[in-house]
């Protein structure tokens, strides 16, 4: 399995595994601002999450893309997964309840340095 054969960090993509959404341009990118409201919200909690190396934001303004990423050791995923990654659904929800915002996901995937 993947995260066996890592030793490294496991990379999520959370609120999370990897939050991505879609943002839009109307009304002068006011979903773009009130997506980083919310992570601004939700940014001390997935930093205290157990094993967290550092939450980042990554913003395209081509494809307007919002995503939440959070690195944390590939050994501490298991208890993250087992809280259902909280505070996930309530970040989702959030972004989900935001007009102009499509394509709520989540993605949980591995990186390392090579």
């Amino acid at each position: 399995a993947i995260l066996e054969a890592e030793n490294s960090s496991l990379f999520l993509f959370k609120g999370g595994p990897r939050d991505a959404v879609k943002w839009s341009v109307d009304d002068d990118k006011k979903s773009l601002a009130a997506l980083q409201v919310v992570l601004n919200t939700h940014a001390d909690s997935l930093k205290a999450v157990k094993g967290c190396l550092n939450v980042k934001r990554i913003v395209c303004g081509a494809c307007q893309d919002f995503k939440i990423v959070v690195t944390l050791n590939a050994a501490d995923n298991g208890a993250w997964e087992a809280s259902k990654f909280a505070p996930e659904a309530d970040i989702l929800a959030a972004m989900g309840a935001i007009a102009g915002v499509s394509a709520v996901e989540t993605q949980t995937y591995t990186i390392m340095d090579v």
